[in-house]
């Protein structure tokens, strides 16, 4: 079995996982099952009313877990996969403890290889947040990962060094970027041409 392989098998059973993304190292746990998900917080330290995001391989296994308007979904299909995160509406089958009670969620398709491959091996979406603790620095390369996370997870992917900047968060509908990272710029742009 191979590393995917075994970090896909790890998430079904609700172990945590560290993968690499085309900005940052991603922790990884099944982001539909609430104790897997508490997990990621645990490890992290992360405040609770702070959500996490989901990754999914393509835009229309996305759409599995959420409701994207027309807008949203023009939108998804430009910028993913990219370093962007969408905020849409979640369906119900997506717990609380992801989205901190809110109804929306972020959605994350990364462009990288190992990180879709990943994504494609689960069965369901996984979560998308940086592989850090909570007030630290993100994490570019496998060295980086605190011991603390790597005690916690079940298989680390190595992909190498990131290129270190985080995704830009944006809510299409509301035309709002909560994060500026990655290709800000460019999106600004399309929210302008697309009021």
């Amino acid at each position: 079995m191979n590393d995917v392989a075994r970090a896909a098998r790890a998430i079904e059973d609700g172990e945590l996982v560290v993968y690499p993304t085309e900005t940052v190292y991603g922790l990884g746990a099944n982001a539909v099952d609430a104790d897997a998900v508490e997990r990621v917080f645990a490890v992290k330290g992360r405040a609770r009313d702070k959500p996490v995001s989901l990754g999914v391989p393509s835009v229309e296994r996305a759409r599995e877990y959420t409701e994207p308007t027309e807008r949203e979904l023009a939108f998804m299909r430009e910028f993913l996969p990219g370093p962007v995160t969408v905020v849409v509406e979640r369906r119900e089958v997506v717990p609380d403890v992801l989205t901190a009670g809110r109804d929306r969620v972020g959605v994350r398709v990364p462009d990288h290889e190992l990180a879709l491959e990943l994504l494609d091996a689960s069965d369901a979406p996984v979560t998308a947040t940086s592989a850090n603790l909570s007030g630290t620095g993100s994490v570019r390369e496998v060295a980086e990962l605190s011991d603390e996370v790597r005690e916690a997870v079940g298989v680390v992917l190595d992909g190498g060094r990131t290129d270190g900047m985080e995704s830009t968060v944006v809510d299409v509908e509301t035309g709002e970027i909560h994060r500026r990272g990655a290709m800000s710029a460019e999106i600004e742009s399309w929210l302008d041409r697309h009021e």
